[in-house]
């Protein structure tokens, strides 16, 4: 039967499967969807068994077009090539294909959890927008596209930040994905913010940080919460590494807090001296932690509380604070501004904020300036203490080495 164009539109669908040959192998399959793809049944040379090779769907495939794939599958055969031996590869490589869901789950695996303290805000963000969105889908057919209308959809529900966030997430997975050659490429290429992010510089005033300190005693959230945030003011120490520590990092006999480097922004390890008003609050934090590992464990899951946590305990109870809005960290850059404004060098201030230091030196000199460290720190708790009772204790301004 010759096909032509009129042909192949006016087949009708049947019960069963079934092809409609023009010749020389060549023919038309028609399954009882009504589906209709382009076929031809071979030999290779010195086999008996046929085989049918799938040339692909119509009208996707134009008959013409499909005519010639034909011939040069009849001369690749009489070469003794296969030729759906490709599709067949191809069809297995299809099937085997990381889907995003799998991908996600490797890039937490081997890259997240092992090098990024941010490893459960990364799992977080993946399995709240990402995995829903794309997770049975294949890695590999994600697009530029795909990627902007997800972050649209998240700045539409007023998440401009989120989207930002988001974005850097599937960027990092995308990338770890390119290196491990799981991917030839990232989709990400060129995608910009959607959100412009200006930088900070929020500093409460001492009224406010009187406000902040009091407002907690009835502010809606967790006792571990409520003294994570004390200390974090006190310690001036980042968010995640509040949350995070443990009690073997702490010797409370020397006053000493270790912060391990696996826990600091610039791994490594960061000595923090207690004040008396850190170690009154240690007092605190123990019996509240009931022989738990962590200062701050978690109520759910025998774990600490985490950074995001903490950020949004702050942020439902910003009416019971009566102050301008702050997030946590504001709290770490207000303790700096404050010391350096009772007199604290700056360069001390660094140290004590552990900002990262060039050169070979900073990686042996992990004991450098803890003398500074240790009064900056007795100065910065009775500035602290003199802000909460209204009593201006004896502030003693450092003088620079």
């Amino acid at each position: 039967m010759k096909l032509t164009d009129a042909k192949l539109k006016a087949i009708r669908a049947g019960e069963k499967s079934r092809v409609i040959w023009e010749g020389s192998g060549f023919g038309l399959r028609v399954s009882p969807t009504g589906a209709k793809s382009f076929v031809l049944m071979f030999r290779m040379p010195g086999s008996r068994k046929a085989r049918l090779w799938t040339i692909g769907k119509y009208p996707q495939i134009t008959l013409a077009a499909a005519r010639r794939m034909a011939a040069q599958g009849r001369e690749k055969i009489l070469k003794g090539i296969d030729p759906g031996a490709r599709a067949v590869v191809q069809r297995k490589a299809d099937r085997e294909a990381y889907t995003v869901k799998d991908l996600a789950e490797e890039y937490l695996e081997k890259w997240a959890r092992p090098r990024k303290r941010s490893a459960r805000e990364d799992e977080r963000i993946l399995h709240k927008d990402v995995v829903p969105a794309w997770g049975n889908r294949k890695a590999k057919d994600i697009t530029r596209r795909d990627i902007i209308l997800l972050l649209d959809a998240i700045v539409e529900r007023g998440a401009t930040i989120q989207a930002n966030r988001t974005l850097a997430v599937v960027r990092k997975m995308f990338n770890f994905a390119a290196g491990r050659s799981i991917l030839d490429a990232s989709p990400c290429v060129a995608i910009t913010a959607p959100a412009r992010e200006n930088r900070r510089d929020r500093v409460l005033s001492e009224a406010e940080i009187k406000s902040f300190w009091n407002g907690l005693d009835t502010a809606g959230m967790s006792e571990a919460v409520k003294l994570a945030l004390k200390f974090q003011l006190t310690t001036a120490q980042r968010k995640g590494e509040v949350a995070g520590a443990e009690w073997r990092d702490f010797d409370l006999k020397s006053t000493w807090w270790v912060v391990p480097g696996e826990k600091t922004k610039n791994a490594m390890p960061h000595r923090v001296p207690l004040s008396p008003l850190a170690l009154g609050l240690l007092g605190e934090i123990k019996a509240l932690s009931n022989g738990s590992p962590f200062l701050f464990p978690s109520p759910r899951n025998g774990r600490h509380i985490t950074g995001p946590a903490i950020d949004h305990a702050v942020r439902v109870n910003h009416d019971v604070f009566g102050i301008e809005h702050f997030t946590p960290h504001d709290l770490r850059r207000t303790a700096a501004s404050l010391m350096t404004g009772a007199g604290i060098p700056r360069l001390i201030v660094s140290k004590i904020l552990n900002h990262a230091e060039p050169g070979v030196t900073a990686v042996y000199d992990r004991h450098s300036y803890d003398a500074e460290k240790r009064q900056a720190f007795e100065t910065w708790g009775r500035k602290l203490e003199s802000i909460l009772t209204g009593k201006t204790g004896k502030v003693i301004p450092l003088q620079a080495k």
